[in-house]
């Protein structure tokens, strides 16, 4: 048997993946934040030992990295690379059953609004995107010069992003709405102004985010009225 040379080795960086806790894990540090080990054994439904030793198995495969704060540890994913990873195994994976109303309610908060690592997706993202471009304030992968100067009035860092080496405005396929929203250094920027301004706050729902009253009235205006949010959205 011939064997051929391979561009990277990609086996056991999916084996540490597609392990359910591992997954679960990742999953629950897809949302940008860094979270206690405590934490992540909850959301993953285990023992503490074994969440921490899973944490040990992602960090030796620099899918996580760790923060220490005191006697406190928190992790985060290592980079927005591993999120682009597991948000496009999400765009081909199925999703899991809904079992309870709780359940419901959370798969609801996702779908509505979420952070993607740390841009906006979710029904928002995509209607946000949607927006800049029929507005013609996004084109040919790019800022206009009126989207340049609708997002520094919002506070955005555009020639900080600009310069960042960070692919600037990509297109990211959102797994739940199988359109795109902005991702890149440009979807992150436009995000935290957003948050800075107290037009999104974080839900309850780990990733969730939530539109505030002031945030409904900011973007309502921003794009001339037209609605960003759905008829009902989830609070």
């Amino acid at each position: 048997m011939e064997f051929f040379a391979r561009d990277a080795d990609i086996a056991p960086v999916a084996a540490l993946i597609a392990d359910p806790t591992r997954a679960a894990i990742l999953t629950a540090l897809l949302g940008g934040r860094a979270l206690a080990a405590g934490e992540l054994a909850r959301v993953a439904g285990v023992s503490a030992a074994t969440a921490s030793a899973h944490l040990a198995r992602l960090l030796d495969g620099r899918l996580v990295t760790v923060v220490a704060q005191g006697r406190h540890r928190y992790y985060r994913l290592s980079g927005h690379e591993i999120a682009e990873v597991l948000e496009s195994l999400a765009t081909i994976s199925s999703r899991p059953p809904v079992r309870s109303l709780r359940q419901s309610r959370q798969a609801r908060m996702l779908e509505e609004a979420r952070t993607c690592y740390d841009h906006l997706a979710g029904r928002a993202g995509v209607r946000l995107f949607d927006r800049l471009r029929e507005g013609g304030h996004f084109a040919g992968n790019d800022l206009t010069e009126s989207g340049e100067r609708l997002l520094a009035g919002l506070g955005v860092d555009v020639a900080g992003a600009r310069g960042s080496r960070r692919r600037f405005a990509p297109e990211c396929l959102d797994w739940t709405e199988r359109r795109s929203h902005l991702g890149g250094a440009l979807g992150a920027a436009v995000t935290r102004a957003l948050f800075d301004l107290g037009w999104y706050r974080r839900g309850a729902v780990p990733r969730a985010v939530v539109l505030t009253d002031e945030g409904r009235e900011g973007l309502e205006s921003l794009f001339s009225g037209k609605e960003l949010t759905s008829s009902t959205p989830v609070t």
